[in-house]
This record gives C-alpha cells, structure tokens and sequence, in this order.
C-alpha cells in the first residue's frame, strides 16, 4: 500500500510541475470549466422562474444537487479524464506493454498515472460551490451533520461510479479497435445524470438507479442528504458498486488476453 502512495504522489508532482510549464494552457481551463459551473447554474435558475418544483426538488435543493454533479465531474477531470483519453490510443498503437511490465497493478498505472493539475483548481472550486449551496439551504443545520457526512461519501461513491462506467465504455476498444461511437454514448447518457433521477419514470430510471447507475453519481446521494439513508439504499449501492467493478475488472482481464503488442 505505501508503495502505491508513494508513487502516486510522483504522478502528482510530475504533474504539477509539467502543467505550469504550459500556462496559458492551465488558465484556459480553469476559465473554461468556471463556464461551465456558470451557464449549468443559470440554466437552473432560469428552470425554477416557470416552476416550484423539478422531480420533487426546490431551487435550493437543486443547487445542493447540481454542486455534487460538479463535485463528482472535477474529481473524473481531475483524477482519471487525462488517463481516459489516453488508454484507446495505447491499445491501438500496441504500446501498452511499457505500462503492463511495470510492478504493479496495470489498472492503478494506467488510470492514475495523469493528474490533470489545472482541473485541480477547479475541483476547489467545485467544493467552494457545495459549501455555498449547503450554506443558503434554509435551515442548513436542519439537514444534520450525518446526513452530510453521508452526503460526501456517497458524492466519493459516485465518483468511483463515473471512473467505473467511463472505462467500461472505453474497454470494448480491446475488440473494436475504437471507441468513439461509445464514447458519444457515454457522454449523451451522462447528460441524464445531470438531471433529477426522479424526473424519469419506469423502465429508463430503473436503468439509471441499476444497470447504467448514472443517477447514483448526484441525484441518490442528494435525495439522501435530504431523507436520510436507509438500509436499501446502502445495500444498493454497495451492490451496484460491486457489481460495476466486478464487470471491470474481468473485462479489463479480458482484453489484456486479446491485447496484441507492438511486439508481437
């Protein structure tokens, strides 16, 4: 384990260091992402100027959950988007052997190895954008310490989620040879995690709660802090979080057995 962290914290100092060597570059983004954070947050206002409600929830609810979505959002920028990108051209190119020779695991090197320093910044000012929108809450302390404490756990699950389903999207290049048509996808569908899951109804929010859980990356974690947790919810949850990673890891096992090195 310490080995692990230990290299960890050389991506990240090589990271940093690379990334203010390019600063227009890490300026640019920053910008670009506080863009983003602005027009998903006036699209909301602009949502509650024709209604009370949206799936249930106030505007101030909705703030709550639209800064968990941009929590959940910059974490992926920040920890594992660079490392994405990169992973279909490795396999394509057969250059992934430098990273599968490497002594340890070939997952961990190749989803972490890139920390993209600039989107730290804006990870920042994700949390400064939930702590805002937990502080004009009416009657914040009425939401209770362990209601967000359980909040923040289940925002860190939903991360994990978003890693989780980013890859599975992208491993089918072990057979396909590209990803891009399942990348759009990806992206198209994650646009229904932006939105309350109770909006959806049926058949479509049972996919997004279970088999694509892209409503367990905000929208659970938000309806938890307000109603609190139960034990289905957790044992849900957990199960889906198990079951995605399982899925992970036997295709990831997979395409290394199909993989065709530059060597080869």
């Amino acid at each position: 384990m310490k080995r692990y962290l230990r290299l960890y914290l050389h991506f990240l100092r090589f990271s940093f260091s690379r990334a203010f060597e390019f600063r227009v570059d890490f300026w640019f983004r920053i910008v670009m992402d506080c863009g983003f954070y602005a027009v998903n947050l006036i699209l909301f206002t602009l949502f509650y100027r024709h209604t009370d409600t949206i799936g249930g929830w106030t505007i101030d609810q909705s703030y709550i959950f639209i800064s968990g979505f941009f929590l959940v959002d910059a974490i992926h920028m920040t920890v594992f988007s660079n490392n994405m990108w990169w992973l279909p051209l490795l396999v394509n190119k057969g250059d992934l052997d430098y990273y599968l020779v490497r002594p340890v695991s070939s997952l961990f090197f190749l989803s972490l190895r890139e920390f993209a320093a600039n989107s730290f910044i804006n990870l920042l000012i994700a949390i400064g954008i939930m702590i805002w929108a937990i502080a004009r809450y009416p009657g914040p302390g009425e939401l209770g310490a362990l209601n967000i404490v359980t909040f923040a756990v289940l925002i860190g699950t939903g991360a994990f989620l978003h890693y989780c389903l980013h890859l599975l999207f992208i491993l089918p290049v072990f057979w396909l040879h590209t990803n891009r048509g399942l990348a759009m996808v990806f992206f198209s569908m994650g646009k229904l995690g932006e939105r309350p899951d109770r909006i959806y109804t049926g058949i479509t929010r049972m996919v997004l709660l279970t088999v694509l859980p892209f409503s367990l990356i905000a929208s659970v974690p938000t309806d938890t802090l307000f109603a609190g947790l139960t034990v289905g919810r957790a044992l849900h949850v957990t199960a889906v979080c198990v079951g995605m990673f399982s899925v992970l890891l036997f295709l990831w096992s997979r395409g290394l057995r199909g993989y065709v090195s530059a060597s080869s």
